[in-house]
């Protein structure tokens, strides 16, 4: 690719929401996501940007961000610059297929609409793991384990305590489910959750 075929292809995907700032520089605005464009000072490298979260709400997640660029994301990465989480792409532009840059693009876009829905489920997905692996562990049935849990909620240990019965029916009912699928999937003994 070159510049020009940089902003061609811009210009082909977004029409007008594609803008040139600057001279190597491109911002794509939509209500969903801003896309920024940027070639380095000697136009050889580029770099495909996508605001996901402020760092501080991406935070308790880091370690699945982390994993997901390991195995998730593909071609691009999670990255904090300015307390902002980033989706980056960065590649040579002279050696970039238009192909490889529009995945790249769909994949910076897909990463901004999900934000951190699915490294919030992976998280709890590992608490759920750790707590029937000790559950079982301790000899408790799936019956038993969401007993101590409705007991924590009636306690206060878990949950808002000011929640109404229905929110905490709903919440127990999400525990149940969750456990109820993973609890054959997780060994007590040989298994890491």
């Amino acid at each position: 690719m070159t510049p020009s075929d940089l902003s061609t292809e811009l210009t082909q995907l977004f029409g007008t929401a594609a803008r040139q700032l600057a001279p190597g520089s491109w911002q794509v605005d939509s209500p969903d996501f801003c896309l920024l464009v940027l070639l380095s000072d000697d136009a050889s490298w580029l770099r495909l940007l996508v605001a996901i979260a402020p760092a501080q709400d991406a935070q308790p997640f880091f370690e699945q961000l982390l994993e997901a660029n390991f195995d998730h994301t593909q071609e691009v990465r999670y990255a904090l610059q300015q307390e902002v989480l980033w989706a980056v792409f960065q590649h040579s532009l002279a050696g970039l297929a238009i192909a490889d840059f529009q995945a790249a693009v769909q994949r910076l876009i897909d990463l901004r609409l999900k934000g951190l829905d699915e490294c919030f489920t992976r998280l709890i997905e590992n608490r759920v793991r750790q707590i029937i692996h000790v559950a079982k562990q301790q000899g408790n049935s799936l019956e038993a384990t969401l007993q101590t849990l409705d007991r924590f909620y009636q306690e206060g240990l878990m949950g808002d305590m000011t929640a109404d019965s229905q929110a905490r029916a709903d919440t127990l009912a999400a525990w149940r489910y969750q456990l109820e699928r993973l609890w054959d999937e997780i060994d007590s003994v040989n298994d890491k959750y």
